[in-house]
């Protein structure tokens, strides 16, 4: 089943009932969402489309009837079977679904949406972040924030404060006296009796209550009920907001011993990362670093298309962290991450030195490093295989306290389990476990 909205969709916003169905089947939309991105490219990662959810994602909410116990009485239009007081057999529950329809024929089918491209990627990277992201901000940077700063005479008609005008009107009437509606109608009906004979009539006194009547409606007049001098309106003003400034180093291992398919894990990778950071994070530097037997830093371009390759030694790069950070980005000013992308290849003579930089400097400095170990594209089941080198190593480092992280990746397939597994939020993570 095909429904197409062709209603007008004014300014490029989506309509009320679109967004209220996202809402009402936001969790059934997630899952369709991260199904349909396992058999995507990278390069149509950002793209939208259309997703399957089940029927039931789309019901609306309803009251129903305990099926057990309770008499109910009722006549149904167009019964010619039933009479008064016969007892009918509860119907047997199940039904078609889907595809598959039931034995009379009814069934129901499962529900396709379109999505945006906006609104593709807020679904897939909603429940994404960094982790354990501090407050800590250089001198003067800042994003401007909107807050309430009392109220002036002038402003926008939207930002009237009913409130305060009231306030301001009720003030002024009781300040300069004006008569109250209430009052002047007693005073009206007093005369109105005085002349109708219905009270004992006096000349003066009824000459000096319409005096006094016209005063007051004078006085009324004179005084309105509300003046432009009360009137206020909510003011704003621009504060700078604190922001919390993050870097992100990406480690990626070009060597002789990384094949083509485990390269395409790691660009994979990278790319799915580089797109999550931008984004969900406006002041998040990235810094790309390749290395073989020799790290350098790199622009994007370099970092996914050059073909350089070499040995393995896996502490130039973390060298290379080191002394960017010791330059650029100080950790009292900045969160730093790491994330890491090889085959777990390493020189034998470089691994207690790599276990060393990061113990004493790569990991105090971090407040998330991930690490994430790509292998070749075969059916070997990943749990009996034998630890490598870099495995190893880095597993010896990985404490309860670390704020290191280890993955392995075989299949293009498992790119985004594991990245949604590394960058989860952690209240999720403590919901799932």
């Amino acid at each position: 089943m095909t429904i197409i909205d062709r209603r007008l969709n004014p300014g490029g916003k989506s309509l009320a009932n679109r967004q209220r169905f996202i809402r009402r089947a936001k969790a059934q939309v997630k899952r369709a969402v991260r199904e349909a991105t396992a058999g995507r490219s990278i390069k149509d990662i950002d793209r939208g489309g259309e997703v399957t959810i089940p029927s039931d994602g789309v019901r609306e909410p309803t009251l129903r009837r305990s099926s057990e116990g309770g008499i109910r009485d009722y006549v149904l239009p167009g019964n010619k079977e039933y009479v008064e007081g016969d007892s009918i057999q509860r119907p047997p529950r199940g039904g078609g679904a889907g595809s598959e329809g039931a034995e009379d024929g009814g069934g129901e089918d499962e529900f396709r949406f379109a999505l945006s491209d906006e609104e593709f990627l807020d679904l897939f990277l909603e429940d994404l972040e960094l982790p354990d992201l501090a407050k800590r901000q250089l001198k003067g940077v800042g994003v401007p924030q909107w807050r309430r700063a009392g109220y002036s005479t002038s402003g926008s008609p939207s930002n009237i404060s009913l409130t305060r005008t009231m306030r301001n009107s009720l003030s002024r009437r009781v300040a300069l006296r004006r008569p109250k509606p209430e009052e002047l109608e007693a005073l009206r009906r007093e005369i109105a009796d005085m002349e109708s004979g219905a009270s004992v009539m006096n000349v003066a006194t009824l000459a000096a209550m319409r005096e006094k009547l016209v005063l007051l409606e004078r006085r009324s007049k004179r005084i309105p009920f509300i003046d432009p001098i009360d009137v206020r309106y909510r003011r704003l003003e621009s504060t700078p907001k604190p922001v919390a400034q993050a870097v992100m180093f990406c480690l990626m291992d070009v060597s002789g011993s990384m094949t083509e398919h485990m390269k395409d894990l790691a660009k994979r990778f990278y790319a799915l990362l580089y797109l999550f950071l931008k984004r969900r994070y406006k002041h998040v530097e990235v810094v790309f670093i390749r290395h073989t037997h020799e790290a350098e830093e790199v622009d994007e371009q370099t970092f996914f298309y050059s073909r350089e390759t070499g040995g393995t030694v896996v502490s130039t790069a973390l060298e290379e962290m080191a002394h960017i950070v010791e330059e650029r980005f100080k950790p009292s000013e900045w969160n730093i991450y790491g994330a890491q992308a090889s085959d777990g290849d390493n020189a034998p003579s470089d691994n207690a030195k790599t276990a060393a930089l990061l113990t004493s400097t790569v990991l105090p400095m971090c407040q998330y490093y991930a690490y994430l170990e790509v292998g070749s594209d075969d059916d070997a089941p990943t749990g009996g295989e034998r630890p490598t080198t870099l495995w190893r190593t880095y597993a010896v480092v990985n404490g309860p306290d670390s704020p290191i992280a280890m993955r392995k990746v075989r299949h293009r397939r498992d790119i985004f389990p594991v990245f949604r597994d590394l960058f989860q939020k952690k209240s999720d993570q403590m919901a799932e476990a």
